[in-house]
């Protein structure tokens, strides 16, 4: 069963609950305090991006540099330096972004999607949020001289080669693939499969492909996400820290010695996400700066001001 894990207050009145379940796990990968049910199968979504990056590096993608291969495994905003990358990756294998399969979309960043609008432009693949990865799954397709027109199906190897990758991180056999918001083949697993992931991922040996996607992710935490979401306040608050959003209220955090969260929110809701994370960290050992206590909290606003918070409920990951 899952847990109450965080609150919603207004104006000093409890309006709302969100319950969730947290998979903690040790430098060991013992259970360091986990909360709610962890061994059930959930979608972790974009959660699932470095594993689907590891999979392509494996198949052949070689991207020009760590950038470009942080933008494979993000959840990007839209902003210029975001579609321009995607735009570069896509011309470098000789691909337009008529390529890609995912939906077309506005940027999710407000002043980029303003951009765009005030243009005369509207949605567009190359804007949406995964156009990074689909570019990056383009590449590898045109390195292994594989078709592109369908590399979203199921039985394109692309995804033979995604699930192969999910399952020896996670120890866990993945069922058969649904699809993810943006078309892709979408996997589900445990939290505690999740949080074994990503610990693998931040203990990889130096120079190994794992430890090549935690690098690039690391270094570009802004190419990841953008401005002001979450995973770039993280990784640029926290040295060392790996972690990856996905929709739907999942999220994994993984620090350098292997220390790993990973969370479903129940409902899906986005908000609860960040207090239940940087709760995690703090559950993990990771020492509180001003900055991870700002984060700690969601602002509630009402009238243009704030008048309560999102936060956890008292002695939840204490």
């Amino acid at each position: 069963m899952s847990v109450p894990l965080v609150e919603v207050v207004r104006s000093g009145f409890r309006e709302s609950v969100h319950h969730g379940s947290v998979a903690l796990l040790d430098a060991d990968g013992r259970d360091a305090g986990c909360l709610g049910e962890v061994l059930a199968p959930v979608s972790p979504r974009s959660a699932n991006k470095p594993f689907q990056a590891l999979a392509l590096l494996r198949a052949g993608f070689a991207p020009l540099s760590d950038a470009d291969l942080a933008l494979s495994c993000a959840s990007h905003s839209g902003e210029p330096d975001h579609v321009a990358r995607v735009r570069g990756l896509l011309a470098t294998y000789g691909l337009t972004e008529a390529a890609l399969r995912c939906p077309p979309d506005l940027p999710l960043f407000p002043s980029a999607r303003n951009r765009v609008l005030a243009a005369g432009g509207g949605p567009a693949a190359v804007t949406m949020n995964c156009s990074g990865k689909h570019a990056a799954m383009l590449a590898t397709c045109v390195r292994n001289g594989w078709p592109t027109e369908d590399y979203l199906s199921a039985e394109h190897p692309l995804t033979a080669a995604v699930s192969e990758t999910i399952a020896e991180l996670t120890g866990e056999q993945p069922g058969p693939p649904g699809v993810d918001g943006c078309g892709a083949p979408l996997f589900t697993l445990s939290l505690t499969g999740l949080a074994r992931a990503y610990a693998r991922l931040v203990t990889a040996p130096p120079g190994s492909q794992e430890a090549r996607i935690a690098h690039a992710m690391r270094a570009h935490p802004r190419l990841v996400a953008g401005t002001g979401r979450e995973d770039t306040l993280l990784m640029s608050a926290v040295p060392g820290l790996l972690c990856k959003i996905g929709a739907e209220g999942a999220w994994a955090l993984a620090l350098p010695d292997g220390r790993v969260a990973a969370l479903k929110i129940d409902d899906g809701a986005s908000r609860a996400r960040q207090p239940v994370g940087v709760g995690a960290l703090r559950a993990l050992g990771v020492t509180w700066t001003p900055e991870l206590a700002e984060l700690a909290e969601v602002p509630v606003e009402g009238g243009g001001r704030r008048v309560g918070s999102v936060r956890l409920l008292p002695g939840v990951l204490s």
